[in-house]
């Protein structure tokens, strides 16, 4: 067990969003490869979808060639912004997520939502999340130099609740969270609900892997979670 917070420490838990909450990796998947399309790069999807949950530059980057005309990068980003928003009205959380981040809440755990999406699709995703009364912070692209992998955005998060890494866990579904919490010396859980598979999130530094929020609330007290409300 892990060992007891000073008096006025707090603990807490923080989200990513996209793929681990909310049921929209594969919309942004389908959303870039339209944007790269536009712009006359054909794409395969499952080499998008494995960057997805970097920021929206490293992702071009890591994507497109090296010797391409990158003053066209500001503009794929901004198609793959408005084919994403066309996909709003069918964003779902998936099952389990706002009974997750209650337990939490209720546990007396902070609760940080640490996304790589731009701010304005992560107040779209909150509210279809509905879960505001069980959140603390939110950060977004908006309150990051770097993105992730790097772990500028979780720090922000951390910084938004008053919490060292030491009294955190982080949950997120892709390789790029688990790699950003690793930076920080955050213990960091997985969900494969993103469309990652549990050898990867494991090989990128994930302590644990479920299945996605249902599953990780299903066995919450075994949990890394469950150590910091012990």
């Amino acid at each position: 067990m892990a060992a007891a917070a000073p008096p006025g420490a707090r603990r807490g838990v923080l989200f990513d969003v996209d793929g681990t909450l909310i049921d929209s990796s594969y919309l942004h998947t389908i959303s870039w490869w339209g944007a790269f399309r536009q712009y006359g790069y054909d794409v395969p999807m499952a080499s998008i979808h494995y960057f997805v949950g970097m920021g929206g530059a490293r992702l071009v980057d890591n994507l497109l060639p090296d010797g391409r005309d990158r003053a066209e990068d500001e503009d794929i980003m901004a198609s793959h912004g408005a084919l994403y928003a066309s996909h709003w009205p069918s964003l779902r959380a998936f099952d389990g997520s706002k009974d997750l981040l209650g337990q939490c809440h209720a546990g007396g755990l902070a609760v940080a939502l640490a996304s790589s999406a731009r701010k304005k699709d992560l107040q779209v995703m909150r509210d279809v999340l509905d879960a505001d009364a069980f959140i603390d912070a939110a950060t977004s692209a908006n309150d990051a130099e770097e993105s992730k992998p790097a772990p500028d955005i979780l720090q922000a998060a951390l910084d938004a609740v008053g919490m060292d890494a030491a009294d955190a866990v982080y949950v997120g579904d892709a390789v790029w969270d688990m790699k950003a919490a690793a930076a920080l010396g955050i213990p960091s859980i997985g969900v494969t609900c993103g469309g990652v598979n549990a050898a990867e999130l494991r090989k990128a530094g994930a302590a644990e892997v479920y299945d996605g929020p249902r599953d990780l609330l299903d066995n919450l007290g075994s949990s890394a979670i469950g150590r910091l409300l012990a």
